[in-house]
């Protein structure tokens, strides 16, 4: 066996693509993978180091390790109409929001980067502090951040937190690029991995993804144990939202999608280079 080391989120959406291989109800082609679950920003922190063989990371993240790790054509977290969301114990305006401390969940988030969008200034110009996205809710409710940056499954729960949502960038997203998704996540393959080798994994995990569509309720069961307070229709709900067609492939869109994110962010000078987007065949 050839032994990988995959990285990916403890979440539902994560746990319910991978559930085929975890439980080895695929044939696996002469591979072992090693699942290692930790939060996105680590994963990203360890990508720019290039530790994992496969890993989903955040899209805002691949501007920074594109010359180590190739995007896997499946895997992709897109925000189609909704995505991460600024929330706070009332509403305030997007000019309140400028103003306000917020905490975030982590430098290298595709939703971090999207707020820098949103609010037209970097990172320099923004009170934020960082904050494990599980602790958001708790860092606002306490009153050490005025308004969080939710990601995962906080964006179906906050309302259960009393507090109210002020901008879904998702929603912004859309209306600003044509109806298009905003591109959150994908799974990167590092190029340390020969090229036939790197299409044979893509294959796999493209075929666990599928698997769990075509196998939807044990896949939910499977995924429920990262459902952190969300029961079986809630977190299939969620689950639907960021494993979908878009998932399998990317497609022209989602690629466009990947280019105009990643583009205006240059353009804006939040990344330090234009980025080309390199898949795995």
């Amino acid at each position: 066996m050839t032994h990988l080391t995959l990285g990916h989120s403890p979440d539902p959406d994560d746990a319910f693509m991978f559930y085929a291989l975890a439980k080895d109800l695929i044939d696996p082609r002469g591979y072992a993978f090693e699942h290692i679950l930790q939060d996105i920003q680590t994963l990203n922190e360890r990508a720019t180091r290039g530790e994992l063989d496969i890993s989903a990371i955040s899209i805002h993240a691949y501007a920074y390790v594109s010359d180590q790790y190739a995007l896997l054509p499946s895997g992709a977290s897109m925000g189609d109409g909704y995505g991460p969301m600024l929330v706070a114990k009332e509403h305030y305006s997007k000019e309140e929001i400028a103003g306000k401390k917020i905490a975030v969940p982590g430098e290298m988030t595709s939703a971090f980067l999207a707020l820098q969008l949103w609010l037209g200034r970097p990172k320099t110009e923004i009170d934020y502090v960082v904050v494990p996205f599980d602790e958001i809710f708790a860092t606002v409710k306490a009153g050490q951040a005025d308004v969080g940056l939710i990601i995962h499954e906080g964006q179906l729960t906050f309302e259960n937190e009393g507090l109210v949502c002020c901008m879904n960038l998702g929603v912004w997203w859309g209306e600003e690029n044509d109806g298009l998704p905003l591109p959150l996540g994908g799974n990167v393959i590092h190029k340390r991995i020969a090229e036939a080798e790197r299409k044979v994994v893509s294959d796999l995990l493209t075929e666990s993804i599928q698997y769990s569509l075509d196998h939807r309720p044990e896949a939910v069961e499977h995924a429920l144990q990262y459902a952190r307070d969300m029961g079986v229709e809630l977190a299939d709900q969620f689950v639907g939202m960021y494993v979908n067609h878009w998932t399998l492939d990317y497609g022209d869109k989602g690629r466009d999608t990947i280019t105009r994110f990643l583009g205006r962010a240059h353009e804006a000078g939040l990344i330090p280079h234009r980025q080309e987007l390199e898949f795995v065949a």
